[in-house]
């Protein structure tokens, strides 16, 4: 039927996909806009996602934008890590070379290992930061590349990509926000099934409003009619037409298969039912040469370069070329774009081939591949030789030859921070260890494990490669590329094979493996491991376990029991380290060591020595010291009242991390940062710091500091509502796994707060009392006492509501005795103790002038303007209730409403406002309003009728309004006025909305809170 027609097998006529085709041209608007954009290609194997690209990407050029195409191969599942991002960049490199070096501008040696040719990667040490790094300072290139052009990146066959290609594509699609991008991944959905790895991507990137994904529909009839039109360059005959969209099913590639078929066999009744079959026709049809290439290169991977394929095949060059000639001829090969090497034009041909072969065959190409691979590495890539030559001896099952070559592939995967293929060859290496005799294992030498994991207890290097080595490589890969669940159960194996093999040292850093895993998987805080590895270590002579296994322990107690004797084992881990020469771990112990003598009083003492390790963490280059040391400085300088200080040193610590490509610990530099921005009164600052930290957040410690900032301010600028999201957020993300001070007792003390400003008295006091009975021992005075503020706050403004008094000495007991234990050896920790001694005399109707006065003046130096605020209004208060003398009590009110103004602290400014309207006082000062008021006799009292008034209360409601506040229920203020319960009930509603409260609780805590009715 088609013997007399020139077929052209792909239609040079694009069918259908006109909405899709528009969905991704729509996408460059946008893009050119500076809004990037992620869009995933899916659909079966054939259905037209190529043809598609090609189409959207001719429209790209045609409108100026840069295109890079990058290909996943299925070797990547065997340890090739980024092989599209990298094939990727190639190609961006050429196409604008002179952008790409000034993008990549001091950090070649970092992107190196995403591109080996910008070369040698830096050796940073491997830390759990690398790959976090690693990506963000991927996506700032590419934000950077595409400021001023529009870039589109095509990542294609997502389906075969490794496990780091799949991290970072989701990565980019998470935090890309600036630049004229456009990034499509494309990949066979019926390929995903229920546990393909791609499968957990797609569901986490559904989930971005961000990324847009289309999938592709089979042909309908008419669209395979006019696909075979345009393959035939004439009218398909209508029963032609109803014979291959019968067989084909409406697939694309599958109509083009059928087309050359029938023109090879004449009609379509001998063709075989068999898709593979369908597949092998045109292969069969070729040479003998020709199909012994397309069978050589089927099994050498997705491309085979041209000398690899002439070392395996044999052939004559002459007779290669022939044969190479042939199969592209055909349709069945085509010239790879970015090498000097083959692919098959459709993967369904190279997977039908590569099938085909027996299996005695596939081991001696896979053989033959290797040996010419060992004899001249120059053959491939330098990125792509380990992990190739590990593939490819592991399939012709030589574990002799296997193990070594797997083991180096996982030493190259670790280098470049690809984790998730460094665990995957481990695991490899482990699989194929009794399979090599022992004189063999014996030759092996450990992976450089001490340059790689300082401190991880493996063997010396003049030493044999162990099994348990393996394991210990194994287990940090595993936790550094985010499968902790593996890490552990990796971790707990060889536990119990030490239980059989005693080495104390090991087994002391697998114990120290799991307290990390215990933590980060919220199974428990990590101290029970911690302590079997200190007993597995005593008494053992100084070794870089031992140091690493003290400075854990000192970290832990940093964390969780502040104090004395975590500073004792601070001092013993700076002490084993440097007796073993081990300078990280020493440095990570000194910045412990810092922070705790801060803690201890030995304030300018332990603020050298974290400035010292910070400085000589940035000298060695140090990321993982870098990190913390960015983080705790400005935290340890807040905690003891250099705010100041503390925001300069966190601008450092996020130039450090921004520098570094460190997003989860510039969120944390960050958060602090807000915190101390709060105390110096620059609350727009300190939202806009938390609101910068909240995307890079990754982990759920960072996003619940977050939280936890943003409800600091909320509390202050009366958005309650705001409040209570925040508070919810910072405890579901922290939860109570992990008992740190900082996680437990603030949360606590904003809960109170807010219970306080609702009216839920009691509910505070008991959330107090309980955070009480856990302790507030020394070492958290920068959590506890603010707590024990808000603790007599409290107590201090229910003071006249009969619900809360009859508890309130025990309460105010409790206060007085846990101040007394903290050491007040900081300023701003003293003017914290002058200022709860203050409040705690108001809760008990006690406070003098003097009291406020003192507190004022250990503020005065702090810099902290809300505070002083609040304690002059205090102070005016109890000028007023001492002596009535307005004028000392009129500028106290006055400069505390306009710092409370400026900062849009709205409770507090009502308050002063309340307190000003009942003494007279104009806020607006000599000339204002309220002049005449202030005039009049110091004696006069201000009638509490006038401030209530102003909130439209009638002299009903005012009555109702004392009885609620008295704690009364609508029964027996029904009882107490002589009115009906349901007139009581109506009532109690219109005040709730007069002083736009929420519950009887608030209204109660308003009144008490100013003192409405205290003649009542």
């Amino acid at each position: 039927m088609l013997s007399d027609v020139e077929t052209n097998t792909v239609s040079p006529v694009f069918v259908g996909r006109a909405g899709e085709l528009a969905a991704l041209t729509e996408t460059l608007a946008r893009a050119a806009a500076g809004e990037p954009q992620a869009l995933l290609l899916g659909g079966e194997a054939g259905v037209g996602k190529t043809r598609l690209v090609e189409e959207f990407i001719t429209a790209a050029r045609r409108r100026g934008a840069v295109v890079a195409v990058g290909g996943c191969v299925e070797i990547g599942a065997d340890g090739l890590p980024y092989a599209p991002f990298a094939t990727a960049l190639r190609a961006l490199r050429r196409a604008m070379p002179e952008e790409l070096t000034e993008a990549l501008a001091g950090q070649e040696g970092e992107l190196a290992r995403l591109l080996p040719e910008l070369g040698e990667a830096d050796r940073a040490p491997n830390d759990e930061h690398g790959t976090a790094r690693l990506f963000e300072l991927a996506a700032r290139l590419l934000e950077r590349l595409s400021a001023a052009r529009t870039v589109v990146l095509v990542l294609e066959d997502l389906h075969w990509a490794d496990a780091s290609t799949r991290h970072l594509l989701a990565y980019l699609f998470r935090t890309l926000r600036s630049g004229r991008l456009v990034v499509i991944g494309t990949y066979r959905a019926d390929d995903v099934h229920r546990r393909h790895p791609l499968r957990p991507l797609l569901a986490e990137l559904d989930r971005l409003r961000t990324v847009r994904r289309i999938e592709l529909d089979r042909f309908s009839r008419a669209e395979v009619g006019r696909q075979l039109a345009g393959i035939l360059a004439a009218v398909p005959d209508p029963a032609l037409v109803d014979d291959i969209f019968e067989r084909s099913d409406g697939n694309a590639f599958f109509v083009e298969e059928l087309a050359r078929s029938l023109e090879c066999c004449g009609d379509s009744s001998g063709l075989s039912d068999s898709l593979r079959d369908l597949l092998l026709v045109r292969v069969e049809a070729l040479p003998e040469d020709a199909q012994r290439v397309a069978r050589i290169i089927a099994e050498g991977g997705s491309t085979v370069e041209h000398p690899l394929l002439a070392a395996v095949a044999g052939l004559a060059e002459d007779d290669l070329d022939e044969a190479l000639r042939a199969a592209v001829g055909a349709n069945l090969l085509l010239p790879a774009p970015d090498t000097e090497g083959y692919r098959f034009r459709h993967s369904l041909v190279r997977e039908a081939v590569s099938d085909d072969l027996l299996p005695g065959e596939r081991t001696r190409l896979n053989r033959r591949y290797a040996e010419a691979l060992e004899n001249d590495p120059s053959l491939v890539r330098t990125d792509e030789r380990a992990a190739r030559l590990a593939s490819y001896w592991y399939a012709a099952h030589d574990a002799v030859k296997a193990l070594p070559a797997v083991l180096q592939a996982s030493v190259e995967a670790r280098r470049r921070f690809a984790y998730s293929e460094q665990l995957r060859l481990l695991e490899r290496a482990m699989e194929l260890w009794d399979d090599v005799p022992d004189t063999v294992r014996a030759t092996l030498r450990p992976l450089d494990h001490a340059e790689a994991y300082p401190g991880c207890g493996c063997a010396p290097d003049a030493d044999p490669l162990r099994y348990l080595d393996l394991m210990a490589e194994a287990t940090v890969a595993a936790r550094f590329g985010g499968d902790r669940e593996r890490a552990l159960a990796i971790a707990k194996k060889a536990l119990r094979i030490l239980d059989k093999d005693r080495d104390p040292l090991r087994a002391a850093w697998y114990w120290v493996q799991r307290s990390l895993l215990m933590q980060s998987l919220s199974r428990g805080d990590g101290r029970q491991e911690l302590a079997t590895a200190e007993d597995l270590v005593r008494g053992l002579q100084p070794s870089a376990v031992h140091a690493d296994v003290l400075a854990a322990v000192a970290s832990w107690g940093a964390l969780h029991r502040p104090g004395p004797e975590t500073l004792v084992a601070a001092d013993r881990a700076v002490e084993y380290a440097r007796l073993v020469g081990e300078e990280s771990i020493e440095l990570h112990a000194r910045l412990t060591r810092g922070w705790l003598t801060i803690d201890a009083g030995e304030v300018e003492e332990g603020v050298a020595e974290m400035y010292a390790v910070r400085d000589r963490s940035e000298e060695l280059h140090l990321v993982g010291v870098m990190s913390r040391a960015a983080i705790n400085l400005p935290s340890s300088l807040e905690s003891t009242g250099r705010s100041l200080e503390a925001v300069k040193a966190a601008d450092h610590g996020i130039e450090i991390c921004h520098g570094h490509g460190l997003p989860e610990s510039e969120a944390w530099v960050r958060a602090n940062q807000a915190q101390s921005y709060f105390s110096l009164g620059r609350w727009e600052e300190s939202r806009a710091a938390a609101d910068a930290a909240a995307p890079l957040a990754r982990s759920r410690k960072a996003n619940g500091l977050v939280a936890a900032r943003r409800t600091d301010l909320a509390l202050a600028r009366g958005d309650f509502e705001e409040a209570g999201e925040q508070l919810a957020l910072n405890r579901r993300h922290l939860g109570l796994h992990d008992p740190q001070p900082q996680h437990l007792i603030c949360p606590v003390r904003h809960a109170m707060t807010l219970a306080a400003q609702q009216g839920r008295l009691p509910e505070a006091r008991a959330m107090f009392e309980a955070q009480s009975d856990l302790g507030l021992p020394p070492g958290t005075q920068r959590y506890s006492l603010p707590l024990l503020h808000a603790a007599a706050a409290i107590e201090a403004d229910a003071r006249g509501l009969p619900a809360t008094d009859p508890g309130r000495p025990a309460v105010l007991d409790r206060i007085r005795g846990h101040l007394k234990r903290l050491p007040m050896l900081v300023p701003v920790w003293a003017a914290y103790g002058v200022l709860i001694e203050a409040d705690l005399a108001r809760a008990e109707g006690a406070d003098t002038p003097d009291h406020w006065c003192r507190a004022a003046t250990a503020f005065a130096p702090l810099r902290r303007p809300y505070e002083l605020a609040q304690i002059r209004h205090h102070w005016a208060e109890a000028i007023l209730t001492a002596s009535g003398d307005r004028t000392p009590a009129a500028g106290l009110l006055r400069d505390a409403h306009t710092v409370a103004a400026r900062l849009g602290a709205r409770p507090l400014a009502e308050s002063i406002e309340l307190l000003a309207g009942r003494a007279r006082i104009p806020l607006a000062g000599p000339g204002g309003a309220s002049e005449d008021a202030a005039a009049r006799p110091a004696a006069e009292p201000a009638p509490a009728v006038d401030v209530i008034v102003s909130f439209g209360l009638t002299s009903r409601e005012q009555e109702v309004h004392r009885l609620v506040a008295a704690g009364y229920t609508n029964r027996r203020i029904a009882e107490e006025l002589y009115i009906s319960p349901k007139t009581a009930s109506v009532h109690v509603s219109n005040i709730l909305a007069k002083l736009s409260v929420s519950s009887r609780g608030e209204a109660a805590a308003l009144a008490h809170r100013f003192r409405l009715y205290t003649a009542g």
